[in-house]
């Protein structure tokens, strides 16, 4: 253990308690909203008629948080970020629906440089039926859990290997001036680090910082129209590790290598970068070959 670390003991009795149901009505408008707000180019998306890969974070973003309180002591949450978010498709959100969420803490790891929590997450429509799942990765710097209990989220390592290949594809992004104002209504996270100059200075930062996921939702649009025809129906996953900060007005790049092809689902690498730092790392999707077979292989 480092010497900066803090020992602080986590509670076992909060993993696998299901939180409260969180009912959300998805509209069109909201859809639209997001959309715009992550500069997403796909028409659909921008029309509301389908939700973009990352909106599934909306109607979740109540809850999924609350199984980390269970978990942690409220004393240390000045210290934790998010450090991994990896969705699982079963079917896009659409319009009209109503997205029934809930949340749990499945496992910590402590470590002496910091310690995490995963959290497992699902969002079902009103018959009951999974629509997507999510496994949230908390970061808690500094603090050591002293040991390793429950379940971890799912690895999603990409080998440096990978990343030394020429890619497939790479898109060019620029993350604008007013991002994080637009992002921050659209997603229903009022953070103050993403909106408040002075409460970010204050937190030791250079100034106002994107919110990791409008950066990963910035990297799951560069996938699909690379990758998926912008067919959002062939997504099955989407994970990344948030491994730096982005700032408004940052041009970033997505680049993205295929890693190979099994039961009618292509699997690609990706990562985001800001010129040499890498600000989303670890990042795979997997695509279905065609939106039928997705159906058909979910059904």
């Amino acid at each position: 253990m480092t010497d900066a670390a803090t020992v602080t003991e986590f509670d076992d009795a909060g993993l696998n308690v299901w939180s409260d149901d969180e009912s959300f009505e998805v509209t069109a408008e909201r859809i639209a909203e997001y959309a715009a707000a992550t500069n997403d180019p796909v028409p659909a998306h921008r029309a509301g008629e389908v939700a973009p890969p990352v909106f599934a974070i909306v109607p979740v973003f109540d809850s999924m948080l609350t199984p980390v309180i269970d978990v942690a002591p409220v004393e240390i949450f000045g210290r934790v970020v998010h450090g991994e978010q990896d969705f699982r498709f079963h079917r896009p959100i659409r319009p009209g629906e109503t997205l029934v969420s809930r949340a749990r803490a499945i496992g910590y790891a402590g470590k002496p440089k910091g310690s995490t929590i995963a959290v497992h997450v699902e969002s079902r429509d009103a018959a009951g039926e999974l629509v997507n799942e999510q496994y949230l990765t908390a970061y808690f710097r500094g603090i050591d859990a002293g040991r390793t209990v429950g379940e971890q989220a799912p690895a999603h390592r990409v080998d440096d290997a990978v990343r030394s290949g020429e890619p497939v594809a790479v898109v060019d992004q620029h993350i604008d001036d007013d991002q994080t104002f637009r992002y921050a209504p659209a997603s229903g996270d009022p953070v103050p680090l993403h909106l408040d100059e002075e409460v970010a200075k204050d937190a030791g930062l250079p100034g106002i910082i994107a919110h990791g996921l409008c950066t990963m939702a910035f990297a799951s649009w560069a996938v699909l129209t690379e990758t998926a025809g912008s067919d959002v129906a062939r997504m099955r996953r989407l994970a990344v590790r948030f491994a730096g900060m982005v700032f408004p007005g940052d041009d970033l790049q997505t680049r993205i290598w295929r890693t190979g092809t099994a039961d009618g689902v292509t699997s690609y690498a990706f990562e985001t970068v800001r010129g040499d730092d890498v600000v989303l790392s670890d990042g795979v999707a997997e695509i279905a070959d065609a939106a039928s077979g997705f159906d058909t292989q979910l059904g």
